[in-house]
């Protein structure tokens, strides 16, 4: 089997959170890539956060041509040639970005190919996930986040997920200073607390927006609200300051979702900063280097669950392998999902069940991404 030609297109795709009468529209700039192969089997996979129109034109200008006429199956010996074809020099960034993109296309091939889903390939470890619903975004209130707090405990989910500190660092320079932007926060998470109840999981999510002095008094004052983890509460998941606040605070602390290179998670491990690792193969390399760092997670008796969304090819790598931990449904990102893909797994009960379709087990809806095309 040979590749026979690449494709890419860079989308934004708006999604509705209609979960609660106050409705919130959040968007989403994607990249999703096709491969094709001489056998007709065709892989897609799709990479997020970074900017979608540069990342579509490194697919198609660098990475094709070391790709068309090799074969896909050979997924160890594909990455290393985009990694010294794309990130030379140990870049994160775009390259990072479209290699994970493409690695996840060569497994869906796979998959097709040998015709078994991704996760069965990956070690099979379960065949449905447990699943976190992130739902408490900065757009909403008060009041608003504990009207969705509620409709989403009625929907099924004992594991809830809020940002906080929206905006942190990136808002310095306004009048409100960070402290009262933490209190706000506090409100914020006990008007949560008490509408789920003290016997839901509440998960909370810096993404990257504190500095270690204000991360760490964010802990302390919401740790009478029973917090099971707190994502990405550091600027650059700097690993010094993680480690200090890890070991100033009873919170457990997670990060790695943003991470693209392998020695970011050894240096987090070694310096005793996470409780849990969370590479995201939309972003950290795909299926082929996110299986090598939960191994290394893994022989630091350190567990992986999914942050950064994009629960649909996440699934396959948390069900896959046996330290595999939680999917996160995110909110926005599922409504993305739902617009652009065709057969995706019905959620039941809080929880993922795996496809039994080859590869990643559900089809992208071709026709609908001229709608979204930037």
């Amino acid at each position: 089997m040979k590749i026979t030609a690449l494709r890419a297109y860079a989308l934004e795709v708006a999604t509705r959170l209609d979960i609660t009468p106050a409705v919130k529209t959040l968007s989403h700039q994607i990249c999703v890539v096709e491969i094709d192969t001489d056998e007709g089997i065709t892989g897609h996979g799709l990479t997020t956060i970074g900017l979608a129109r540069p990342i579509k034109e490194m697919v198609l200008s660098d990475a094709a041509p070391l790709l068309v006429g090799q074969n896909p199956l050979a997924h160890e010996k594909l990455f290393d040639r985009l990694y010294w074809g794309l990130t030379p020099k140990g870049q994160t960034g775009t390259g990072m970005h479209a290699l994970s993109a493409i690695d996840i296309a060569l497994w869906d091939i796979k998959g097709k190919a040998l015709n078994m889903p991704i996760y069965q390939l990956l070690g099979g470890a379960r065949d449905k996930c447990q699943l976190y619903a992130t739902f408490g975004f900065g757009a909403y209130d008060k009041g608003e986040l504990a009207e969705a707090a509620i409709a989403w405990r009625e929907a099924g989910f004992h594991r809830l997920k809020m940002t906080v500190a929206n905006g942190g660092l990136k808002r310095r320079d306004e009048p409100r200073p960070l402290k009262e932007l933490i209190e706000e926060d506090v409100r914020r998470v006990a008007a949560v607390r008490e509408a789920i109840g003290a016997d839901a999981e509440l998960f909370i999510d810096a993404n990257c927006s504190l500095d270690l002095y204000h991360a760490q008094e964010l802990c302390e004052k919401l740790e009478p609200f029973g917090i099971e983890f707190f994502e990405e509460p550091i600027t650059q998941n700097d690993v010094r300051a993680m480690a200090d606040l890890r070991t100033r605070t009873s919170i457990r602390l997670a990060c790695g979702q943003n991470e693209a290179q392998p020695y970011r998670f050894r240096d987090l491990l070694i310096a005793g900063a996470v409780d849990i690792l969370q590479p995201n193969v939309a972003i950290s390399g795909g299926f082929t280097q996110c299986q090598k760092i939960a191994a290394l997670a893994n022989s630091f008796h350190i567990s992986i669950d999914n942050g950064g969304a994009w629960p649909y090819a996440n699934m396959h790598l948390q069900a896959g392998l046996g330290n595999g931990g939680l999917v996160e449904y995110h909110a926005s990102s599922v409504g993305v999902c739902q617009q652009i893909y065709i057969g995706l797994p019905e959620i039941k009960d809080g929880f993922m069940p795996l496809p039994d379709k080859p590869g990643l087990g559900y089809d992208l809806d071709v026709a609908a991404l001229a709608r979204f095309e930037l």
